[in-house]
């Protein structure tokens, strides 16, 4: 095989958006963005700056473009209509389902929210109003208020023309609302159901009237749970007069369970969740969320000096005693670190309620001390071998009291923030971690004052 032959045969790296706008090679880029679905196509954006992903939305198609659009989190969205003029940013907004339009207003600049109202038809305007005037991360500002609802009076027959006359304004038919005539919520009907039932056959015989369903103020990322452990693929969300405003969409439900999730993960890490694309985050930006908890992290770091000073003494009659604390408070701080993130998560999911923090105490409590003397049977050989019998009597001790109190500490502070009314996922990882730190150097050296008598 030639020179020639051999450089043709190895594999290339495949071209991204980013490359071929970068390089002015926008016939290539057409072909790219005609191939690839719209959630690629919203990745690559998002991992752009600015003015490359103003410059690549606008080689789309109209249709095209909203579908891109609607997958592109609210501060890309910000970002690719600060390029459009007036008329490519008035039918991009107007063909924005509702909650989608309702969620980027809230966290765009006062300006640009307003440009957008204005910009609207008098219908999206009412119906995105609406839902701006829900609480912040509650169902009301995720639903979709376009839905068909039917009445319970029905046949199969006048329903499914009823969805054929309005479903086109919808955003889902799968789940059809059935409600009265004050149009409260009386149970939900499947589409498949009424396209598998006889026309005569009515529609209050297919109703299922006990429906899972919300409240437009309770928490999205509730129902989005509830929506989980229902498998339902809509919700219906009512009033606080069960009156049906809307539905959340298992599209929706899935975006609000993943960004508790990435906010949680942050939190646990000791960060302050960023928005946007990791990849689009500059170093300084990334930089500045993790900061200030590092700092306060380091500043929570003196109580451990704090106690090797106050147990210098000790230190200076055994100094042997030195050789383990790195040990003993990484065990303690890993068994901290583990109960937290399990209560976290437990909390999260529904598992765990605020009034189980006694049982939680006392399971966590249980679990460390049994993780505990596991790690002090390794403990007390490794320890026997290099200072002796009574030293490592001190730590295989010490590290069945630290697991123990670590565990506890780690599976109790989540449950006391909830009901402090602080996100659980607050009190992360590194905060349980730096805690135990310094409680455990107390519990080392008490140890060690007691069995060696010094």
């Amino acid at each position: 095989m030639s020179q020639i032959d051999l450089i043709e045969a190895r594999p290339t790296t495949p071209e991204t958006l980013t490359d071929l706008v970068a390089e002015h090679r926008m016939a290539a880029a057409l072909d790219w963005l005609g191939d690839q679905p719209p959630h690629v196509i919203a990745d690559q954006l998002a991992r752009m700056d600015a003015v490359q992903a103003g410059v690549a939305f606008r080689l789309l198609d109209k249709d095209r473009a909203l579908a891109v659009f609607e997958e592109l989190e609210p501060v890309d969205q910000q970002q690719i209509l600060q390029g459009l003029r007036d008329q490519s940013f008035r039918d991009l907004v107007e063909g924005m389902a509702p909650d989608d339009r309702a969620r980027m207003l809230r966290e765009a600049p006062a300006k640009v929210a307003k440009k957008v109202l204005a910009g609207l038809s008098p219908r999206e305007r009412r119906m995105t109003a609406s839902l701006l005037g829900y609480p912040e991360g509650s169902a009301g500002q995720y639903m979709t208020p376009e839905v068909v609802a039917l009445p319970r009076n029905l046949t199969v027959a006048q329903a499914l023309a009823m969805v054929r006359a309005k479903g086109s304004a919808a955003e889902t038919v799968y789940t059809l609302p059935v409600v009265d005539s004050g149009r409260r919520l009386t149970g939900i009907v499947e589409l498949r159901e009424l396209v598998l039932a006889e026309p005569e056959t009515m529609v209050s015989e297919l109703v299922v009237t006990e429906p899972a369903f919300a409240r437009a103020t309770d928490a999205a990322e509730k129902a989005a749970r509830l929506m989980r452990e229902t498998n339902d693929i809509n919700l219906p969300v009512v009033d606080s007069e069960d009156r049906l405003v809307g539905l959340l969409t298992i599209d929706d439900a899935v975006e609000v369970i993943e960004a508790a999730d990435s906010e949680d993960v942050a939190r646990q890490a000791g960060s302050a969740p960023w928005e946007g694309h990791y990849m689009a985050a500059g170093v300084f930006q990334l930089a500045r969320y993790r900061a200030l908890w590092l700092m306060l992290l380091l500043f929570a770091a003196t109580l451990t000096v704090s106690v090797t000073g106050f147990f210098e003494g000790t230190l200076e009659q055994v100094a042997q005693l030195a050789l383990f604390i790195p040990l003993l408070i990484g065990a303690g701080g890993n068994a901290g670190a583990q109960a937290a993130t399990a209560c976290v998560r437990a909390l999260a999911v529904g598992e765990v309620r605020g009034s189980d923090l006694f049982k939680v105490i006392w399971r966590e409590c249980r679990v460390g001390l049994v993780l505990g003397s596991l790690l002090a049977a390794a403990g007390l050989a490794i320890a026997a071998v290099f200072v002796g019998p009574r030293i490592a009597v001190v730590v295989a001790v010490t590290l069945v009291l630290i697991c123990g109190w670590a565990a506890t500490i780690g599976g109790t502070m989540p449950l006391l923030a909830k009901k402090l009314r602080i996100d659980p996922a607050v009190v992360s990882a590194p905060m349980v971690t730096t805690l135990v730190d310094a409680t455990g150097l107390v519990i080392y050296f008490t140890t060690a004052k007691l069995v060696l008598g010094i």
